[in-house]
């Protein structure tokens, strides 16, 4: 393993400015309130720049963390974006909307991207996992010969290691070889923990020294004369094939784990040994007379002392952010984002329409709608991929991905280890990477360990200030079945899913509209949870002619599934059939709309029919506390209360898990027969 031709004083130079913008920020404009919140990256500055200097491919994805900034200096963040992120100025890497210390840079093909930061510990594994499995993907089945060589890296401290995207990347990167770097920086500490109780015995690399198709590697991450090549050499690995390498490099953190700890914890020689190892004091020493003089060194100093406030003062002249705009781009508003999903690639899917041409009067079931629909955007969209547990060769728990992989191969639809955090993660680095993700998550309750990604993934447009988008499309069933429920399996929860800023969030009642729907969600530029209703699959009541190969309904668009005079009931899923059930007993008198999208919903429809017939009654099988009911209801109350002519009613699940017995289950979910006597409580009231 040979020492790599490097440019000292280009290293210095980064190592300095770095400790200079820490020693600047910490000392004077954290007193002075200009900085509220800063993260010292003392002593991890030379294995940064090191590592910083071997990502050269176009195509390179890194997943960086809080204490990344000396990788992200050498990587071409100027000092300027650094300052304006610790400031919240408008020109920084998130618009002044994220922690100043999480980065993120578009590559889009010319320069390495930098995904978007999280600033949860572990959450920034699965992702790089994600752009690693793009990488193959581009090369393999895009033929984007553009993509060969680049690799995935991911940095994170000894804490992350414990963490759940650590274990689901290195499954995700081990079980199918991809180009991935996972780069630990081991300063002995999480915040006061110590790294003996964030793995056994402290070091991680050792643990894992027997790890299948995973090359392990460490180095002293201070020391200039062993750590350039050993980091040379894990990034070579990685690029030339050899699947995943995880380099544990020994660092040391000077200061405390932010500006408000004081690392009391620390003994006095505890931190004489880390001043010891300090990194800009072991460089001068090997530079310092062998690689140039001691006045040149100063001149270095001097050199970044001056850089860094010149840009203190051009930064502190610079804008804040414009008032009013802190709410835009959670959504797509049709500025199209610098990197993630099709739209930045060029991309642009066939446009549909509104009107079903079925191509025969057959009805087929919701889950055939869903099976055909995706095989249809399948064929037409190359760069769409449908994954999650059993979806391949099984064809999905619920068959909607039946004969999918048979008819597109595995490596456009396959099926992944049990971890909901790296089917959602990875997610967010392919679709950043330029693919369209459709994640099946099997059932509602599911999704909890993937709550973190949810969050980030969702709020990756926001964060970056419309530099990044992260278009996904999650597939999940949800509520009870035809003939059963239970604590597990029968999870409707689409009030919390609705409460996810960035995320659509879809259930549609029948087949037609599950084309409609689904087709639209496939086709946009947000990332869309789709709901499918376990009960609602396979029922007759749900079944419609399949609407044609074009058909697509707008999001945020009801459906009246019947028209009446005294009373509205807004409802959605399979409660939409208990409602027309319930109704039978009122001819004429119950107007049914069925919303179709729960997030962003139709106020319009349902305020015009509240206002026709002066009578509401929301009906959901989600709990009654908080449901989506209450969002409905509380909008009426606002907006057309004196066109009501009674209380607005709600009929909803109890708090309560769904049972597996059947009669102990018509306790907690609502039935007809309490429907109906909602219904007529509230057209007599």
């Amino acid at each position: 393993m040979g020492t790599p031709a490097l440019d000292w004083t280009h290293i210095a130079r980064l190592m300095l400015l770095s400790r200079t913008l820490d020693t600047i920020e910490e000392t004077e404009l954290l007193p002075s309130g200009e900085v509220i919140y800063q993260f010292s990256a003392g002593g991890h500055e030379l294995a940064q720049v090191l590592l910083g200097l071997q990502l050269t491919h176009p195509h390179d994805g890194v997943s960086s963390y809080y204490r990344s900034r000396p990788l992200m200096l050498t990587l071409g963040l100027t000092l300027e974006e650094a300052l304006a992120g610790s400031m919240a100025r408008e020109g920084s890497p998130s618009g002044g909307r994220d922690v100043g210390v999480v980065f993120n840079r578009p590559g889009r093909g010319e320069r390495p991207t930098v995904l978007p930061a999280a600033g949860d510990v572990g959450s920034q594994y699965t992702p790089a996992a994600g752009w690693a499995q793009a990488i193959r993907y581009h090369v393999e089945q895009l033929g984007h010969s553009d993509w060969e060589g680049a690799i995935a890296v991911v940095c994170g401290g000894d804490g992350s290691v414990a963490a759940n995207g650590f274990w689901s990347a290195l499954t995700i990167a081990t079980t199918l070889r991809l180009p991935m770097l996972f780069f630990i920086e081991d300063n002995n500490y999480a915040i006061s923990v110590r790294h003996e109780l964030q793995t056994p015995g402290g070091n991680i690399a050792e643990n894992l020294a027997a790890f299948k198709n995973l090359t392990v590697m460490q180095c002293d991450g201070t020391d200039p004369r062993e750590a350039p090549g050993v980091i040379a050499e894990a990034v070579r690995l990685v690029r030339e094939g050899h699947g995943p390498v995880l380099l544990r490099a020994s660092v040391v953190r000077l200061p405390g784990h932010s500006s408000v700890d004081t690392a009391a914890y620390k003994s006095p020689e505890e931190r004489e040994a880390e001043q010891q190892r300090d990194p800009l004091r072991r460089v001068r020493e090997f530079l310092v007379p062998n690689h140039m003089s001691a006045e040149e060194w100063a001149a270095l100093e001097a050199e970044a002392e001056a850089r860094v406030r010149a840009a203190v003062e051009t930064v502190r002249a610079w804008p804040e952010p414009t008032p009013g705009t802190g709410t835009r781009h959670v959504f797509f508003e049709g500025e199209v984002q610098q990197q993630g999903g099709l739209l930045p690639e060029g991309v642009v899917l066939p446009k549909g329409t509104d009107v079903p041409h079925p191509d025969t009067p057959v009805r087929i079931n919701l889950v055939d709608a869903v099976l055909r629909t995706l095989q249809h955007e399948l064929r037409v969209n190359p760069r769409m991929l449908v994954f999650g547990e059993d979806v391949g060769v099984k064809g999905g728990v619920h068959g909607a991905t039946r004969g999918l992989q048979t008819e597109f191969g595995e490596a456009r639809v396959f099926d992944t280890s049990l971890s909901e955090e790296g089917i959602i993660g990875r997610s967010m680095g392919m679709a950043i990477a330029g693919l369209l993700p459709v994640p099946e998550i099997q059932f509602r309750k599911y999704m909890d360990p993937a709550t973190e990604q949810m969050n980030n993934l969702g709020t990756i447009r926001w964060r970056t200030n419309n530099r990044f988008a992260a278009p996904v499309v999650v597939r999940m069933p949800v509520g009870f079945s035809k003939k059963v429920g239970d604590p597990w399996h029968s999870v409707s929860d689409e009030a919390v899913l609705a409460h996810k800023p960035g995320w659509y969030v879809v259930m549609p009642s029948n087949a037609e509209d599950a084309v409609g729907l689904l087709r639209t969600a496939l086709r946009g530029n947000d990332p869309v949870v789709f709901l499918e209703h376990r009960n609602l699959l396979d029922n007759s009541v749900a079944r419609r002619p399949y609407p044609g190969d074009d058909f697509m309904l707008p999001l945020g668009k009801a459906a009246v599934v019947q028209e009446g005079n005294d009373l509205t009931v807004v409802t959605w899923g399979a409660m939409v059939y208990r409602c027309l059930e319930a109704a039978e007993a009122f001819p004429g008198a119950v107007e049914i709309i069925d919303l179709r999208t729960i997030k962003p919903w139709d106020h319009e429809a349902v305020l015009a029919s509240v206002e026709k017939t002066g009578r509401c009654l929301i009906v959901h099988e989600d709990c009654y506390t908080a449901g989506f009911g209450a969002e409905v209801a509380a909008t009426i109350a606002e907006a057309v209360f004196f066109s009501l002519d009674a209380p607005v009613y709600r009929v909803a699940g109890a708090d309560c898990p769904v049972p597996y017995n059947k009669r102990l289950m018509d306790d907690v979910v609502p039935t007809v027969a309490r429907i109906q006597a909602a219904m007529e409580e509230a057209l007599t009231v």
